[in-house]
């Protein structure tokens, strides 16, 4: 198994770097522009749904913005008792690995804080309500009863999804909110580092595993996907109610099927499809067990189809 070139040290180093505070994001003055797109349409897909206005289109992403950030916020109460519980374990050990993990929990309790404090601005500023999937404590239960290194690589999937959404999607379009897009790139700035040190963490837990509990952890990945899946479906359906009370319109059968088809899509590539096909993470999947990378890749064609 080859051991990757990150260093603890460095990556505490860059972290401390690039620190921010909630307040330096969503503080006294900054304020959602209602007006412009939230997301890319890239990770929208709104777009191409052509029953509904430009108006409703724009509507439509500022739901999705909010989902999208909720859903972040959703499964981080599950990646920070996870990471609490192995920084944890290091009390005793390597002084900077443990303050490295440290730092990563520390990170994502803000952007949980973050994430929420965005809800509430949202909220006064869309002007109806937004149905979200939860609660997320017994999502957080039900994923960490799998194996430890099955909800490690759904973290390290989440992680480098969040750069790739930013650097691919976010950071060039000039169309967008630009709160918003502060708030992306703050949390990308910082999840950077988090992608860094789950890597070592996978490749350090895997070091101690026979074969067979390697697959287990690739079992365990795949499963969690699969209730993530179920999730992202029960939010795409609640999008269409919100989308049917913000504008006052009652979709038919036919429109109703057409929306959900392409949020459905959307959900699928944006949050699972593009994660499972980043090139770190397929690298460390094959680090890992060529068998399960290739398991990995027949999955992602169904997501990114």
């Amino acid at each position: 198994m080859r051991q990757q070139s990150y260093d603890y040290g460095a990556i505490l180093a860059d972290s401390l770097k690039v620190g921010w505070r909630v307040e330096d994001i969503l503080g006294e003055g900054k304020a959602l522009d209602f007006t412009r797109p939230f997301l890319p349409e890239g990770l929208a897909g709104v777009q191409d749904i052509r029953c509904l206005s430009t108006q409703e289109h724009v509507v439509l992403n500022h739901i999705r913005g909010n989902s999208y950030l909720h859903l972040f916020g959703f499964v981080e109460e599950f990646i920070l008792p996870f990471v609490m519980d192995h920084a944890r374990k290091l009390v005793h050990g390597e002084n900077l690995e443990l303050r490295a993990m440290i730092t990563f929990a520390e990170e994502e309790a803000k952007h949980m804080h973050t994430f929420r404090r965005f809800a509430d601005e949202f909220s006064r500023g869309f002007g109806s309500p937004c149905g979200v999937i939860g609660p997320a404590k017994d999502v957080a239960a039900a994923v960490l009863s799998h194996s430890s290194l099955g909800v490690a690589l759904v973290t390290l999937h989440l992680e480098w999804l969040t750069l790739q959404h930013y650097l691919q999607s976010v950071r060039s379009d000039q169309s967008l909110d630009p709160l918003f897009v502060s708030l992306l790139r703050h949390h990308w700035m910082e999840e950077a580092q988090h992608a860094k040190l789950d890597t070592l963490l996978i490749l350090k837990m895997a070091s101690t595993l026979g074969p067979a509990d390697i697959e287990r952890g690739f079992d365990d990945y795949l499963a969690i996907g699969k209730m993530l899946h179920e999730g992202l479906m029960g939010q795409a359906r609640l999008d269409l109610e919100s989308l049917s009370h913000a504008t006052g319109r009652t979709f038919s059968a036919a429109e109703q099927e057409d929306i959900l088809r392409a949020q459905e899509r959307s959900y699928r590539r944006t949050f699972l499809g593009m994660g499972m096909v980043h090139p770190q993470f397929v690298q460390t999947l094959g680090e890992l067990s060529l068998k399960g990378q290739a398991r990995v890749a027949e999955v992602a064609k169904v997501f990114n189809a």
